[in-house]
């Protein structure tokens, strides 16, 4: 499968409204799903985004791949970085993957979604999480992370249980990509949720 022969799907197709199916170890070693990986892989970097779950390019499995690349903050203002915990993230693969919150702060930043083309809202997500999974050799392996990092792991899950971030969104704070730029760029959370009634 090339990525050329991938549509990220949109809100409305059924299936990024399913629960994915789980992959065994062997399935996850074969051959299809090592290509799959590779095509997704080259999906999500020629959208650009820092994540991509199965469901996005139509295939109901619980696999989603990440990777939040140095040169996508080049742009983006230190103090923005600092205050969303937001490091370089390098490539991996996340399979049948168990969620779980670490204490019970939340943090509230916007957030968009290849799948939700051209918007984004304000969305709260646990600041830190533990994910168990398989990687992409099917080994078992514990994710502990925090901040931009932590927001990215449980979008994707989400995903894989048939969310999207608009089920979890301050719903007075959706706006597209180009309002967002205009008249939100640079405020801070409770000043945007203030001036929105949120």
């Amino acid at each position: 499968m090339s990525p050329s022969k991938f549509e990220i799907v949109q809100a409305g197709n059924p299936v990024l409204r399913q629960r994915s199916r789980s992959l065994a170890p062997a399935e996850i070693r074969g051959r299809e799903i090592q290509d799959l990986i590779e095509s997704m892989r080259d999906c999500m970097h020629a959208a650009p985004g820092v994540g991509l779950a199965a469901p996005q390019v139509g295939l109901s499995l619980q696999l989603a791949v990440i990777e939040d690349r140095a040169d996508y903050h080049k742009d983006v203002e230190e103090s923005v970085l600092k205050e969303r915990e937001r490091r370089p993230v390098p490539f991996q693969v996340i399979i049948n993957p168990v969620l779980e919150e670490i204490g019970n702060e939340k943090v509230e930043f916007f957030e968009g979604c290849l799948s939700v083309s051209g918007f984004s809202a304000l969305v709260a997500r646990a600041r830190s999480v533990r994910v168990t999974c398989l990687d992409e050799r099917g080994r078992e392996k514990v994710i502990e992370a925090t901040g931009w990092y932590a927001r990215i792991l449980q979008h994707e899950i989400d995903h894989l249980n048939g969310s999207l971030y608009i089920d979890r969104m301050v719903s007075r704070t959706f706006t597209t990509m180009d309002n967002l730029g205009e008249f939100w760029k640079g405020k801070p959370v409770n000043a945007i949720k203030t001036e929105v009634k949120a």
